[in-house]
């Protein structure tokens, strides 16, 4: 435990800052854990960017969650950190930019966090006690966040926590019903262009699938957007297809998962919580570095990443499938390098492939 702290009160409190996406708040999760679990009364906050907390509002692990937008006003953005100021005995940082380094530095009486290793980035090690070289390519989310533990000297824990309030999984109980058919849950639609698949695909997977008496869910967010691509895509299924697009919370459609047999995804936080959970998955990655950003699998203990860069992959039910294209993965937001592109390794990717990504992994759950 950092000095400044007595040794043996076990009782800090503690900020992790994670100012980024969704799916970045859920893989701080291990390591809110590994510091729960080592100091069962510490009190854990953690801070983030609004709209991605919903991932952790029912998280055991944490006290309470603080939110700033991602663009605050000046005075919203002073008024912010002056609440901040030294509340916290440890502020941990896991974004390596100006913002979460800075709010780790107003916050915490000791601080660490992770930094690039470049000659640009070095003014920021002063604002730190500690920091860990921030791995771009090499190492996955996970183990980085995890590398903080060691500099707090605690046991860590590689579990993805997904949670959800008892009253989100009675709404889905509501929603689902009685059906006793095999339940497959699909979510069509990442926020960012260049991660998404093509809408012919989902329509000839969910044919297959209601073809082998599947019950099928798609899940999404409340976005406009979203909500309207899930929307004109149940207009070409079955029409015992469940669209439960912008009705969830993300506690809810994590409850939702674990009762699925079968998911199907992009990159995008809902594959992530899947995989979390154990559910059979296909994660269809595209541009995205499997090595950085692929699925964390329930109770994977390997000595290193799980996931090669090149290639499609399986790992304890996870079928992870690249894109059809020789430049996949690129680490590039779509082909025009921006996020509203769209990448022609996931535009040409056929749904035959995903399609028997899918067959084989059920064909592996029937007989494990």
């Amino acid at each position: 435990m950092p000095s400044h702290i007595p040794q043996g009160s076990a009782t800090p409190s503690v900020l992790v800052v994670v100012t980024r996406r969704i799916g970045d708040v859920l893989l701080a999760t291990p390591l809110i854990r590994s510091i729960k679990l080592s100091w069962p009364s510490a009190a854990i906050d953690v801070l983030v960017f609004e709209g991605t907390q919903g991932v952790i509002a029912a998280n055991p692990d944490v006290r309470r969650i603080l939110t700033i937008p991602p663009r605050p006003g000046l005075l919203q953005h002073l008024g912010f950190a002056l609440r901040l100021l030294r509340r916290y005995d440890i502020a941990l940082s896991l974004v390596p930019g100006d913002r979460p380094t800075f709010y780790a530095f107003i916050a915490g009486k000791w601080r660490a966090g992770l930094l690039l290793d470049t000659p640009r980035e070095r003014w920021k090690r002063r604002f730190l006690q500690q920091w860990v070289a921030f791995d771009e390519r090499n190492t996955h989310t996970v183990l980085m966040h995890l590398a903080l533990a060691d500099i707090l000297g605690i046991a860590p824990r590689r579990e993805v926590v997904v949670s959800w309030r008892q009253e989100e999984g009675l709404q889905v109980d509501r929603l689902l019903g009685t059906s006793s058919a095999p339940l497959a849950v699909l979510h069509p639609y990442p926020k960012f262009n260049y991660k998404m698949w093509h809408m012919s695909g989902w329509t000839e997977l969910v044919h297959w699938l209601s073809g082998r008496g599947y019950r099928i869910v798609l899940s999404g967010g409340g976005d406009a957007a979203e909500i309207s691509y899930v929307t004109e895509l149940a207009a070409r299924l079955p029409a015992q297809i469940l669209n439960l697009a912008g009705r969830l919370t993300l506690g809810a459609a994590a409850s939702l998962l674990a009762r699925a047999q079968l998911y199907v995804g992009p990159d995008t936080a809902l594959t992530h919580m899947a995989a979390a959970l154990g559910v059979p998955t296909v994660a269809i990655y595209g541009p995205t570095d499997p090595v950085k950003w692929g699925p964390w699998p329930k109770n994977y203990a390997g000595a290193g990443n799980p996931w090669r860069r090149l290639g499609s992959q399986t790992l304890a039910g996870i079928s992870l499938i690249q894109g059809n294209m020789p430049c996949a993965p690129c680490h590039q937001e779509g082909c025009d390098r921006h996020v509203e592109s769209y990448s022609d390794c996931l535009v040409a990717l056929p749904a035959a492939r995903v399609i028997a990504a899918v067959e084989h992994l059920i064909a592996d759950t029937t007989h494990a």
